[in-house]
């Protein structure tokens, strides 16, 4: 589905911040080697998420679904000296090939990426948030903004992605 027309799509493509090598390589192995490429935040959304991540200047981020590991490196971009990100999947068919990403970028000390269910996960974090990010399975997000909320710092955000689902939740 296309939101935008194409000479703005076009337009805001050629004034936005490049992907860097990383970025760009995990968006091209993405869609080249990954089941549902379309997952991918991609580079206009993970320059969004970049400024935001700045913006906030967080110390502990939250990420509910990795996927690829392509917008935890955008959020990882605006945290603070001694940050933390946790980011959590559930599909350990792509644990080895995201922490290759992580391994690569210069925030491999800071993001800590832990494989299951994050409805068990996220009581285990003490931590209080910055900044959380939802972006997993539709169908659980009010049960994920419930778990977060109480832990996210007083002025602290909570990002919500793709709430629309393509329309689909006006077909519901």
């Amino acid at each position: 589905m296309d939101f935008l027309p194409e000479h703005l799509q076009v337009y805001i493509e050629e004034n936005t911040e490049a992907e860097n090598g990383l970025l760009r390589q995990i968006n091209r192995e993405t869609h080249l080697n990954v089941l549902k490429p379309r997952m991918l935040s991609g580079h206009l959304q993970g320059r969004v998420l970049s400024m935001i991540s700045h913006m906030i200047k967080p110390t502990n981020i939250l990420e509910i679904g990795t996927y690829t590991g392509y917008s935890a490196l955008c959020l990882a971009e605006g945290i603070q000296p001694n940050g933390k990100l946790i980011t959590i999947d559930v599909n350990e068919e792509l644990e080895d090939q995201v922490n290759s990403y992580f391994s690569q970028s210069p925030y491999k000390d800071i993001i800590e990426f832990r494989i299951g269910n994050a409805q068990e996960i996220i009581p285990t974090l003490s931590y209080e948030w910055d900044m959380v990010f939802i972006d997993a399975d539709k169908g659980s997000y009010p049960a994920y903004f419930e778990m977060t909320l109480p832990n996210v710092k007083a002025g602290g955000f909570i990002v919500i992605d793709n709430v629309l689902w393509s329309g689909k939740v006006a077909e519901d």
